[in-house]
C-alpha cells in the first residue's frame, strides 16, 4: 500500500507519526540512529520534518518493519542505496553519450529540412 504524504512543506512530529502509522518516540529514536533525518527545529524546540524527512523515515520503515533490518542494517542498505543513486555510474555515462548523440542527429535533421 502506497502511503500518501500531503503537499507541504514542513510536518510536526505528530503528522509524521500518523503518515508512518508509529509511535512519535519511535521517530524521535529513528532520528537519532539515522543522520540522514534532520528535521528542522523552532524557537520553541519543535521538530518541523520536510517532505525528504518524510520519505527517509518510510524508508527506514520499510527496512526495518518489511524487510527485518536490524538498525546495523538499515544503515548499510541505505548507504548501499545511497551510493547506487548517485552520478557518476558508467550507466550514467552511457546515457549521456547516447543523448548527445541523439542530439546531434536532431540537429542535423534540422538542417537539412531548414
Amino acid at each position: 500500500m502506497e502511503t500518501i504524504i500531503p503537499d507541504k512543506a514542513y510536518f510536526r512530529i505528530g503528522e509524521v507519526s500518523k503518515i508512518l502509522n508509529v509511535e512519535p518516540y519511535v521517530i524521535r529514536y529513528w532520528e537519532t540512529e539515522f543522520k540522514t533525518v534532520n528535521p528542522v527545529r523552532t524557537k520553541t524546540a519543535q521538530r518541523l520534518y520536510r517532505k525528504k524527512d518524510v520519505h527517509e523515515l518510510l524508508t527506514i520503515k520499510n527496512l526495518l518493519y518489511s524487510q527485518r533490518f536490524t538498525i546495523d542494517g538499515a544503515k548499510k542498505q541505505l548507504h548501499k542505496m545511497r551510493t547506487n543513486d548517485e552520478p557518476g555510474d558508467k550507466d550514467d555515462e552511457k546515457q549521456k553519450l547516447f543523448l548527445l548523440r541523439i542530439k546531434q542527429e536532431l540537429q542535423q535533421i534540422k538542417q537539412l529540412v531548414s
